[in-house]
C-alpha cells in the first residue's frame, strides 16, 4: 500500500473510498454526503483489513492475502469539493501532523467493474492502529454492512 501513499493534501481532487458510516444508507452520508455526490461506486481496497472500533470500522493496511475491505467509491460533484473535504478531515479527527483518530491517504481501489482508482481513503490513526493490531477486532467480510454496521 505504501508505493501509492502520500500525505493529505486540499489540492488533489480525488474521490473518496468509504467503508462505514459515510458509506450509502449510513448516519454520517445522510450528515455529509447526500447530495453532494457525482457518482457512487461499489469498490474495494485490497491489502487492508476491516476492524470493529467499536461503534464504526477502521481500515488496517494488511498484506495477508485475501484481505480487503468493502465500500463505495463516492466522486463529489466539484463545487462541493472544498467544503466536504474539510468536513470529512473534521468528522475523522483527521491531522495534518498525522496524530489523529484516522488519517487520510491516497490509494488505489479497484472497482467493481475492475478499474483502479486512485481515492482518499482514512486509515486507522497511529493509536488506533497500534490497539487494533495488539488487540484485532478484525471483520472477517471486510464489509462493515455485514455486521450490522
Amino acid at each position: 500500500m505504501s508505493a501509492s501513499e502520500q500525505a493529505p493534501t486540499a489540492g488533489a481532487a480525488l474521490p473518496f473510498f468509504v467503508y462505514g458510516t459515510l458509506r450509502s444508507g449510513g448516519h454520517n452520508h445522510a450528515r455529509h454526503l447526500a447530495g453532494r455526490c457525482a457518482g457512487i461506486r461499489p469498490a474495494v481496497l485490497e491489502g487492508a483489513a476491516l476492524h470493529d472500533g467499536p461503534g464504526f470500522p477502521y481500515a488496517v493496511p494488511d498484506p495477508t492475502p485475501g484481505r480487503r475491505v468493502v465500500g463505495e467509491l463516492i466522486t463529489l460533484r466539484p463545487g462541493a469539493y472544498p467544503g466536504t473535504l474539510t468536513a470529512l478531515d473534521l468528522l475523522e479527527d483527521c491531522r495534518a501532523d498525522g496524530t489523529g483518530l484516522y488519517v487520510r491517504r491516497r490509494l488505489a481501489v479497484r472497482t467493481a467493474a475492475g478499474d483502479l482508482c486512485d481515492a482518499w481513503v482514512y486509515l486507522a490513526g497511529p493509536a488506533a492502529e497500534a490497539r487494533l493490531r495488539a488487540r484485532p477486532a478484525l471483520i472477517a467480510s471486510g464489509d462493515w454492512t455485514a455486521v450490522g454496521g
